[in-house]
């Protein structure tokens, strides 16, 4: 079956260009169709050779209608495929033009692409690029259906003569050669027509009743509507006389009937290549005219004194003239580059763009300020010099305004180095700031001090109050912080609700009551919102710099571990760094978890575990065997074509070969901004394992963490989709987990991501759900299809009422709003049986199997690969 999606707007004038889309794999279709439909092709889509066929082979208007074909090079011979290939290789069919799509450059393909027109090959990995490999393709198409069929393309030529054999003869000779041809039988009905229809040649018998033909030369010469005709004329007998008569009145060329028609076509031949180039330079210099008129940059001409020799549109408007006539004849110095940004005069020999002008330089990119009625703007030109025959005859120079680019630059530049809610100072600058004050002390004997803080009650606001409470809370905090700054002291927001300060020039003995005094401005008064107020504490970390601070990584280190440090001790205190064995231990696993899990993505050392996801529904409670993974096996032999999923968990593998769980280095990925890195790897080989059990039953769906830090990444969904797409993996097959706590650190940005990546079929869970005091609320926002209970509710099902009583609660309402409900850390019958009774959809946790490593295929079922459990999720 045939699928035609239109859309309204078309390429050519208001008229669609239709494009026939074959392609088996459902996903490569449409991220196919998502390229190609916002460019305004109308795509008729069809999934196998047979509807192609059944497409190409329909009557008439069909087929015309069709401008090209993208289409998925098949992996294996077929013979449909083979019939299809040679109809396209069929005259009637070479004007489509043939996209083909191929997982890597077959010989086949590229064979088949160059025995034919109009047809390119594109690999799959790089299918974001076939909307602009088809425009290509159709361009020349377009071109050649712009050409007139009936000749009105090639030369016309006016042809007079007496005799009416004559005329025919030459009308037939000539028009065999492609010109189009129009007889007159004598001068006033040559003149007749000449007026009335334009010419390109016209060929004159000299000896006609009447006037001879040399009259009609002259006045085809004289007037100026026909000025353009190049003119020859043709006579019987070779005579000076005539010659020379004919060439005096303007003729080109003295033709002879008499001679050879090889050599009469020749001779025409070179009247015609006149014409040609004629027109050409005529067509070239109209082409560069209208660019120069439609061009959106000003573009003005100098002699080598810089005096203005023309001007186009675009520069008048921008330059604030109406008339050339203002510019044309004046200096450009004068006028518009007189003086510096800031209004400083210039004179022409310290001008650079005079200069220019002047030595005949040729300058790319040069940004400088042109002068409007008064006004600076800032521009960036170019100047070409300008070269005639081997002489300088001035400058071009192109120019745009870029006042809109300079403010973009500088939101760049303030985005760059700045927090977009608070307006302090970012991550980056400060660590670059941090960076200069390390190279500073190793020059002198001062001493200042590194402050890390975090807030103690964000997390409890921004859940009871709402994410607005939050951003409230961070921006009040902000300005307390600043509030006790001194004028070389840096404070910025380093993420989340952590702060860092650099203090310069404290002693050491003052370090600890210098932080307490930035604790005690965020707890010295509550924060008010909504009519309620809230106690905010801080932990503080200090870390003491000074000549022997190696970097600034261990002194970020430093501050870090002091700040752990002040958390674990009872929160809402200072805690100063000191050299004892214990911190310089925790330090040195930091460290050397960073460097660990850099070299672990560098070398591909990480190891993915699936954990599998059990449907209840189909779950027999009456008969649960014992054993851990018993019922999941059971339940892979009786649903062989049922989809089954697991969860993606990743480990790291040590030297010995065991396994480490995540909870071990995950967090120092986060610390050390190399999560983002790691959930990229999970994503790529989560995919690429999947692609691997597409042959076998029963089909195998995944499911993939993703931390908040890669939630915020602007590319995420591009990464996703393209890995999607070059593994050839459906969309419905794949789940991203979120975590609560994540969504809501980055909630524009999880919406984004949730909305493109279901609109391309994939799926959601928001992770840990119920341990938030506004979780339902949270579902306004985020539009997910699953909700993972958090483990500490499953724990306590069996004994405690009000767990019992959380779950029935989440289950009943995501129900209400159709969704689905998981339950993790489920590790006996008991548990597993009681979530069935709460109406739960899906279980995990060991009882229903221990994550392990690697996805395998064997025996045309899928198996998890046996070896090392790991122990947790």
């Amino acid at each position: 079956m045939a699928y035609n999606l239109g859309h309204p707007q078309g390429n050519r004038g208001g008229e669609m260009d239709r494009v026939l889309l074959l392609e088996a794999s459902a996903t490569r279709r449409r991220a196919v169709r998502s390229l190609l439909a916002p460019k305004g092709y109308d795509i008729t889509e069809v999934n196998d050779y047979a509807q192609a066929l059944e497409v190409l082979r329909r009557q008439g208007e069909t087929v015309s209608a069709l401008r090209g074909i993208v289409l998925g090079w098949p992996e294996f011979a077929d013979n449909l495929a083979d019939e299809l290939f040679a109809l396209l290789r069929r005259e009637e069919f070479e004007h489509l033009a043939v996209l083909l799509l191929a997982d890597s450059s077959d010989a086949g393909a590229v064979n088949w692409m160059m025995k034919r027109p109009s047809t390119a090959l594109l690999l799959w990995s790089d299918y974001s690029e076939c909307a602009d490999a088809l425009t290509k393709l159709l361009a020349p198409a377009a071109q050649l259906q712009n050409l007139d069929l009936g000749g009105q393309s090639h030369l016309r030529i006016l042809f007079v003569d007496d005799s009416a054999t004559v005329r025919m003869a030459f009308r037939r000779l000539l028009m065999k050669q492609g010109y189009v041809v129009e007889t007159a039988n004598d001068v006033e009905d040559g003149w007749a027509k000449a007026q009335a229809t334009t010419f390109d040649i016209a060929i004159v018998d000299y000896f006609m009743p009447g006037d001879p033909g040399p009259v009609l030369v002259r006045r085809l010469k004289d007037d100026p509507r026909t000025a353009g005709v190049l003119t020859a004329v043709i006579t019987g007998t070779y005579s000076d006389r005539v010659i020379n008569e004919s060439l005096a009145a303007g003729a080109l060329e003295c033709l002879f009937k008499s001679e050879a028609r090889e050599l009469f076509l020749a001779r025409l031949g070179s009247l015609a290549r006149t014409v040609q180039d004629r027109q050409s330079v005529d067509a070239e210099r109209r082409r560069l005219q209208s660019i120069l008129s439609s061009v959106g940059d000003g573009v003005y001409g100098v002699d080598a004194r810089g005096v203005i020799q023309f001007v186009n549109p675009a520069a008048l408007d921008m330059l604030g003239y109406d008339r050339t006539e203002e510019l044309i004849g004046r200096s450009a110095h004068e006028l518009f580059h007189y003086a510096f940004e800031d209004g400083t005069p210039t004179t022409t020999a310290s001008c650079f763009l005079s200069q220019a002008y002047a030595q005949g330089s040729q300058v790319p990119g040069w940004q400088s300020v042109f002068w409007t009625r008064g006004r600076p703007m800032p521009v960036e030109c170019t100047v070409y010099p300008l070269n005639l025959d081997g002489h300088r005859e001035g400058s071009v120079v192109a120019f745009r305004d870029i006042s809109s680019r300079r403010m973009l630059e500088e939101e760049l530049r303030w985005q760059a180095s700045h927090d977009a809610l608070t307006k302090l100072k970012n991550r980056a600058w400060f660590e670059t700031q941090l960076e200069q004050e390390v190279a500073r002390l190793k020059r002198t004997d001062q001493v200042s001090i590194l402050l890390f803080m975090d807030l103690d009650r964000f997390k409890y606001i921004n859940d009871t109050a709402g994410h607005t409470a939050g951003d409230q809370l961070l921006v009040e905090m902000s300005r307390r912080l600043s509030a006790r700054l001194r004028g070389s002291d840096h404070l910025a927001r380093m993420g989340g609700d952590e702060y860092a300060v650099i203090l310069r020039n404290i002693s050491i003995d003052r370090a600890n009551a210098v932080a307490d005094d930035f604790r005690r401005a965020i707890v010295g008064s509550p924060f008010v919102y909504g009519g309620k107020s809230y106690r905010v504490g801080v932990s503080i970390g200090v870390a003491v710099l000074d000549q022997d601070t190696p970097s600034r990584t261990e002194a970020m280190a430093n501050a870090d571990i002091a700040l752990h440090l002040a958390k674990s001790h009872g929160r809402n205190q200072v805690h100063v760094f000191a050299e004892d064995a214990e911190q310089r231990t925790l330090m040195d696993l930091e460290l050397g978890w960073s460097a660990r899990l850099e070299e672990a993505l560098r070398l591909d050392q990480f190891v993915l575990c699936f954990q599998p996801i059990l449907p209840l529904r189909q779950i027999d409670c009456d008969s649960l065997p014992e054993q851990h993974g018993a019922l999941w096996t059971r339940h892979l032999r009786r649903n062989q074509q049922q989809r089954v999923f697991y969860e993606a968990l990743i480990r790291l593998r040590n030297p010995d070969g065991s396994l480490v769980a995540p909870s071990a280095f995950l967090p120092a990925a986060e610390r050390f901004s190399l999560i983002g890195e790691i959930d990229r790897w999970v994503i790529r080989n989560a995919l690429k394992a999947l692609r691997e059990t597409a042959p076998y039953e029963p089909p195998v769906g995944i499911s993939i963490n993703l931390s908040a830090q890669s939630i915020g990444q602007p590319e995420l969904a591009r990464f996703i989709t393209d890995r999607l797409v070059e593994y050839n993996i459906d969309p419905r097959a794949v789940a991203f987990e979120i975590t609560e706590t994540g969504a809501l650190n980055n909630l524009d940005a999880a919406r984004n991501l949730i909305t493109e990546l279901r609109g391309f079929g994939c799926r959601f869970a928001l992770d840990d759900f119920g341990v938030g005091f506004s979780s339902f609320t949270h579902l306004k926002h985020l539009d997910v299809d699953m909700l993972k209970i958090d483990g500490s509710f499953t724990q306590g099902l069996l004994t405690d009422p009000v767990d019992l009583a959380v779950i029935t609660a989440i289950t009943s309402i995501a129900h209400s709003i159709g969704k689905i409900t998981v339950a993790e850390y489920v590790d006996r019958p008991e548990i597993l049986r009681a979530l069935r009774n709460c109406g739960v959809d899906y279980a995990q946790g060991f009882y229903v199997g221990r994550p392990k490593a690697g996805l395998r295929a064997a025996g045309g079922q899928l198996e998890i690969v046996a070896g090392n459990d790991a122990a947790t999720g």
